[in-house]
């Protein structure tokens, strides 16, 4: 399992892509795993074929853990040794699969001689015995350690059924409880010591039932990512003082610039030109003229962040994801429109890297592509705002004409809504940050490309 970033303890094995006795390629995608930063397919650190799959799918182990071994060719060894010490992809992290010698056994890796040592030695798991002697005398067996320290998933499964985790035998490494394990109990109707099942973020003195399933109802898990988004909506909502405040916008003049400008943009840069890379260039320049919109609350401090780094909602069949555009106030449209396309592009083909979905400073959702006029999104911890971007689409409006007469004209408009952090944003600032918007995107110059 490779570590996804500094701060990664574990992932989820999400999907095998191949199986065992199937023939690889050195880089080709092999697994899928989920952390709580990034969906993404891992590659091959060698080619070989596979031998073994020692972790299933749907299991949350630690990074470092060895979740396959693959049989390189004859006289490879060396090769494929290096490979598991050496990096599996661009910024995730070590390798992912113990790579073996055709002619040796797959399960029972040999230590070598100082002639063939890898040049980055490999992180051998420790048996069960090992741990368990290591942790002897530390209060609760090691056996219950374990149980307990299962997936976030198998966990969360627990808590909603009041299943005590440390009372069942696993079928996981150790007495490890798989996913598996949980379900299987709770559809037996056998009984445990049981806790009451409580929210992860419960209200004071509240407690509200879990719903039961009836006849002919599909009861499924919850996915890594979408568990993930689960706590961090309601954490945030817990965290911070939510406020949301509404203006609209008249994207006329964007609209008949985008539609000049649109051939000769698009041949110079290759890149399409749609309404967003507009929007998120007034976005960076509303930040810099609003610093506490930039923001984090930390305790009773306020960080006024210096980098603007956008992150930018992505809307995926299995969930959603947020990459982050950094430095955005260094670039131009051309460059934010080419940074904004590589990174939806890729965050749809799980091609992100943990750090193209971090330390984001200030978050863009778009609900408008799916026809929503507006919305009251949930901020993205730790920042302290995120703007909602509605449809955009002609509308009467009632306009002043020269003569000083009220007129009826034809407009491209769009509402935007701007969620905020009471504790340290007031509704002024908040909606001078969305009138400040409005001017910079009905007033966009055309020489701005």
């Amino acid at each position: 399992m490779p570590q996804m970033g500094e701060s990664i303890a574990e992932g989820t094995l999400s999907k095998w892509l191949k199986n065992v006795g199937d023939e690889v390629k050195r880089d080709e995608p092999i697994f899928e795993i989920s952390t709580d930063k990034v969906d993404a397919e891992i590659p091959a650190p060698a080619a070989g074929v596979i031998a073994e799959i020692l972790v299933k799918e749907g299991e949350t182990v630690a990074v470092q853990t060895v979740v396959a071994r693959l049989e390189t060719e004859k006289g490879a060894a060396a090769g494929g040794a290096t490979a598991v010490g050496g990096k599996g992809q661009a910024g995730s992290g070590n390798a992912v699969a113990e790579s073996v010698p055709a002619t040796q056994a797959a399960p029972a890796p040999a230590s070598s001689s100082p002639a063939q040592a890898p040049s980055t030695p490999l992180r051998q798991q420790p048996s069960a015995p090992a741990i368990a002697a290591s942790h002897a005398g530390n209060g609760n067996s090691f056996e219950d350690r374990v149980r307990t320290k299962s997936s976030p998933l198998v966990r969360k499964i627990a808590a909603e059924h009041g299943v005590n985790i440390a009372s069942l035998q696993g079928s996981g490494v150790a007495g490890r409880v798989t996913k598996r394990d949980i379900l299987g109990f709770i559809e037996s109707g056998a009984s445990t010591t049981t806790a009451p099942p409580a929210s992860r973020f419960p209200l004071p003195g509240s407690r509200l039932p879990l719903p039961e399933a009836w006849p002919g109802d599909t009861v499924e898990p919850m996915s890594k990512m979408r568990a993930l988004i689960s706590d961090h909506m309601v954490a945030s909502r817990h965290t911070s003082a939510h406020v949301t405040s509404f203006i609209e916008i008249d994207f006329t003049r964007v609209g008949r610039i985008r539609a000049k400008r649109r051939a000769e943009f698009e041949a110079a840069t290759g890149q399409k030109l749609t309404y967003m890379p507009f929007i998120i260039k007034a976005v960076t320049q509303g930040l810099q003229a609003f610093p506490i919109m930039n923001s984090s609350v930390a305790g009773t401090n306020v960080i006024y962040r210096k980098q603007i780094n956008i992150g930018v909602a992505v809307a995926l069949e299995w969930g959603l994801i947020v990459p982050v555009i950094r430095h955005a106030e260094d670039l131009s449209l051309s460059g934010i429109t080419r940074a904004l396309n590589d990174l939806a592009a890729r965050a749809r083909a799980k091609k992100l890297s943990p750090e193209e979905v971090q330390e984001g400073t200030f978050t863009i959702t778009n609900p408008g592509v799916f026809g929503s006029l507006m919305g009251t999104p949930i901020i993205n911890q730790p920042q302290v705002a995120i703007l909602g971007v509605g449809a955009i689409e002609k509308r009467p409006k009632v306009l002043t004409g020269q003569d000083g007469e009220d007129v009826i004209a034809i407009r491209t408009c769009a509402y935007f809504s701007i969620s905020f952090d009471h504790r340290v944003i007031d509704g002024a600032v908040a909606d001078q940050f969305l009138a400040f918007l409005k001017k910079t995107i009905e007033t966009f110059p055309e020489t701005g490309l």
